[in-house]
């Protein structure tokens, strides 16, 4: 079936998001998406001058392959996929999934090693080509919105197809502010938090790496966080449901952590060294985006949200920690969520989700939605 908005949302991805050149390697992995998007995106990648490869992902194989992956197996598949991931310029992936949940029986210590064992594959591809990677919708992402199957589709080409561009005064400016900031206060319902992010580069997360996109991150000084925080947003992990997660901290470390799955929750944050300590503190601002539908790439950018992500810091905002986690928490501040506060070195920046300086109001989502 022919449909336009796959032709303007390869577009994008080829000439906004990878800005893919002539003869370049782009590597697109689908998993569980429609054959015309990916066929769109062939098309789209040939028509820059760039050359398409194709990996097609199917998530009940990927079950059965990691329910009894073993050393040896892991062992090759990753020694093949570096292989290959190093002789590409950049990387697309298309993420469907008709079963959110479908690595849930996976138990915890295999998803770990093939966590573990792929890192090397992770960590080429992130550090070393263009990449941007997506959802796509499917009636499953539809039912965790709320909505109808057609709604819900229209709702994510409206927000995938977003016009980045108007984002980037304010999001240069936010950039600026936090690399200036030393101290940081996050305050709302069941959240007292204190952390510098002293001389940790901030970054623009604009279209050019996920899509759905809009937010700024930066990343804590690794041992300065003090505080809690309750994440009111429900959250998806190695395909297992959390709900009301809140953490304790002392002198950067998760001492305490509880959840509607706390015996599941720690063994993750035990997964390493590095699992119980932030690698990530980010704002986010996409007008179109309200509500948490456990999709990590949505529910990271709803409007007037912040999120702390135990586990693996960003080469770009990099505080020194190293783990196989990198979990996206997110806390909605709107007054409908009850609320909360951001201040950078005393100077209250953010207010019931809403920006107070005047160079950051163009990011708040009445201004960009009126305008």
């Amino acid at each position: 079936m022919h449909d336009a908005r796959f032709e303007k949302l390869a577009t994008l991805l080829v000439e906004y998001s990878t800005r893919l050149k002539r003869n370049e390697h782009v590597l697109i992995e689908a998993f569980d998406t429609p054959d015309e998007m990916t066929i769109a995106l062939i098309r789209a990648v040939r028509k820059a001058g760039a050359i398409p490869f194709v990996q097609v992902q199917r998530a009940q194989i990927n079950r059965e392959m990691a329910l009894k992956a073993s050393d040896q197996q892991l062992n090759l598949i990753a020694r093949h996929e570096l292989a290959r991931m190093k002789k590409m310029d950049a990387y697309i992936a298309l993420r469907g999934s008709n079963n959110i949940t479908e690595l849930s029986d996976v138990p915890v210590n295999q998803m770990q090693l093939v966590a573990k064992k792929m890192r090397p594959v992770q960590d080429q591809r992130v550090k070393k080509t263009k990449w941007v990677v997506l959802r796509w919708p499917t009636p499953s992402m539809a039912q965790l919105a709320g909505m109808s199957t057609e709604a819900f589709e229209n709702f994510y080409f409206d927000v995938c197809t977003l016009d980045y561009r108007k984002l980037q005064p304010g999001m240069n400016a936010l950039k600026a502010l936090m690399e200036k900031t030393d101290r940081v206060e996050v305050k709302g319902p069941g959240t007292d938090l204190r952390f510098s992010i002293k001389g940790i580069p901030a970054v623009i997360c604009g279209g050019d790496r996920n899509i759905p996109d809009g937010e700024v991150f930066s990343c804590p000084v690794k041992n300065s966080v003090q505080g809690h925080v309750s994440f009111n947003a429900p959250t998806i992990y190695q395909s297992t449901g959390f709900d009301g997660i809140r953490l304790e901290f002392r002198d950067g470390k998760i001492v305490d952590a509880t959840s509607n799955q706390t015996e599941k929750l720690n063994k993750i944050l035990d997964s390493d060294a590095g699992a119980r300590y932030i690698g990530e503190f980010s704002l986010g601002f996409n007008p179109y985006i309200l509500e948490p539908m456990r999709d990590i790439l949505f529910d990271e950018k709803i409007a007037g949200s912040f999120h702390f992500t135990p586990g693996q810091a960003y080469e770009e905002a990099d505080n020194g920690n190293r783990s196989q986690v990198h979990w996206d928490m997110v806390s909605i501040q709107r007054p409908d969520y009850g609320g909360g506060e951001i201040s950078f070195d005393g100077k209250l920046i953010r207010r019931d989700g809403e920006f107070l300086p005047k160079q950051l109001r163009s990011l708040n989502r009445r201004h960009f939605v009126r305008r």
